[in-house]
Parts: C-alpha cells; structure tokens; sequence
C-alpha cells in the first residue's frame, strides 16, 4: 500500500492537472460560442451561394464542372483537427471518410485538413496529395477560396473526376455527425425552390459560371470547417467536462485512502506511546 507521502503527492498532481482541464473547459466554451455565432452569420450567404447552383434548368450545361465523365479517380476533402483532447471526435470523422472510400471502391486521392485525420489515413495507407495545417484553429473564407482552387485544378486538369468533401455537422454541443457530401461534378437541382424557365443571364450562362462555381465551391468548403471548427469545440468542452469529474472522483477516493492512512498512523503512534508508558511504570 503507498504510503501517506505518496499518496499526497497524487493528491496535488491532480489538483494541478484539474485546474489545467478546467481552463481547456473554459477555453473551449468559449471558442464554441464565437464558433457558433460565426456559423449563424455565414449560413444566409452560404445558403444563396448553394441556390446559385440548384437554381439552373436545363438537361445539358456546356460547363466542365457539370459534365458527367467516367469517374476513374475520387478525391476527398477530409476535415479534422490538428490537436486531440476532444474525445473520438476526429477518429469518428476519419473512419466515416474511409468507410465511403471503401463503399464506392474507386481510387481515391486525399487533400487533409488537420494534423490528426492525415496521420489515421497515413497509417491507413491511402494517398495524400496535400495537407493543410493550421486552418481549423481559426476558418477563414480565404482559407476556403484557396483550397477551393487547388480542388478546382486539380478537377480541371482530369487528375480527379469528383471530389467529395468529409466534415462534421454541428447539431448540439453533444450532438454531431460525420457527412460526406459530393462537391464535384455539379447537379443543378430538378425542383429547387425559386427556379424560373425565363432565366437569362446577362454574358451567357458560361460566363456566369466561370464566376459562380468558385463562389460555390469555397462557400460549400467554408461552411465545412466552421461546423467541424464547431464541433471541435464542442467534443473538447465535452471531453474536459468529463475528464473534470473523473479527476473529482480520483481525488475523493485519494482522499478517502489517504484519511484511512493518517487514521491508522496515528492509531499505531498511540498505541506505541501508551506501550511505551506501561514499560517505564513496570
């Protein structure tokens, strides 16, 4: 059994370690209401940017982004974290992404966004044509335009025929899901909401979506990583929740061993005090 000196020294470091795990609580509260508040912002632009798209008619569009080809390579655009302490959060998301690469049985190609999603899908085996760090921490929409262009490149040139791109959907701070959505090749919607067969557009529709499909592609790839910027948050706020209640219930059982320790200490002096007292009066 260790002993009360041992047995202290436990007690402070997981006093030390709560403190620690409680400001990451704190922390990732924090990021998650500005998170939050950034996604809210985005969604009316991001919305219309997507509408652009579902709102074209018409069975044929002369534009290489709608042209259906055979598919012979997929690339996927998988979003996790750079940092860990936030539960299976990026295991979860990185596991849906190689689930829907076996499902569709293609050859595949991997641009990574985050440390932790590279390093599983390294270990995995697959290829990795890039990797960008740093962009989760804190999403901004030129973060999203410059991806959207290596994408875009890379889909122009035939090295891929479609691009999926692999996120988690923020619903609650408990509650997110991994999605997989096809970027690449688009499909205009057959029944999207404001559709008109008298639209005209103003230099012909190719011109039109020279401009508008990168606008689409970054905001589809820019309202990505602020639901998975969210959802990091949330499964770290989460995760240090707990880890905070677990170290309450370690320092209430060191605390319990440690009284019982001192208690028995202090019984075996008195008892060797009070011998000691019999042996002189003999």
């Amino acid at each position: 059994m260790p002993s009360i000196k041992i047995i202290r020294r436990r007690m402070n470091s997981v006093a030390t370690t709560t403190k620690i795990m409680k400001a990451m609580n704190m922390v990732a509260a924090s990021k998650l209401q500005k998170d939050k508040a950034r996604l809210e912002a985005a969604r009316p632009f991001l919305r219309e940017a997507r509408g652009m798209i579902l709102r074209l008619r018409g069975p044929s569009i002369d534009n290489n982004y709608f042209l259906r080809r055979a598919v012979k390579r997929s690339a996927y655009l998988v979003i996790t974290g750079d940092r860990g302490l936030c539960g299976s959060y990026n295991i979860n998301l990185a596991q849906a992404a190689l689930a829907h690469m076996d499902d569709q049985g293609k050859s595949e190609a991997i641009v990574a966004i985050g440390l932790k999603g590279y390093d599983y899908l390294k270990r995995q085996g697959k290829n990795i044509l890039r990797r960008f760090d740093g962009v989760l921490e804190a999403a901004f929409y030129e973060d999203a335009q410059r991806i959207a262009a290596y994408l875009a490149t890379l889909y122009e040139s035939n090295q891929i025929d479609e691009v999926y791109v692999a996120y988690t959907r923020y619903k609650s701070a408990l509650v997110h899901e991994p999605q997989i959505e096809r970027l690449l090749p688009l499909r205009p919607g057959e029944d999207a909401p404001g559709q008109t067969d008298d639209m005209r557009y103003d230099a012909g529709l190719s011109h039109f979506l020279d401009h508008a499909v990168p606008v689409y592609l970054s905001a589809s790839i820019y309202a990505a990583l602020l639901e998975s910027s969210a959802c990091e948050q949330a499964a770290r706020m989460v995760s240090m929740d707990t880890a905070v209640n677990n170290a309450y219930e370690i320092t209430e059982d060191l605390t319990r061993i440690y009284n019982r320790r001192r208690q028995s200490s202090i019984t075996q002096e008195i008892s060797e005090l009070i011998a000691s007292t019999n042996i002189l009066e003999e």
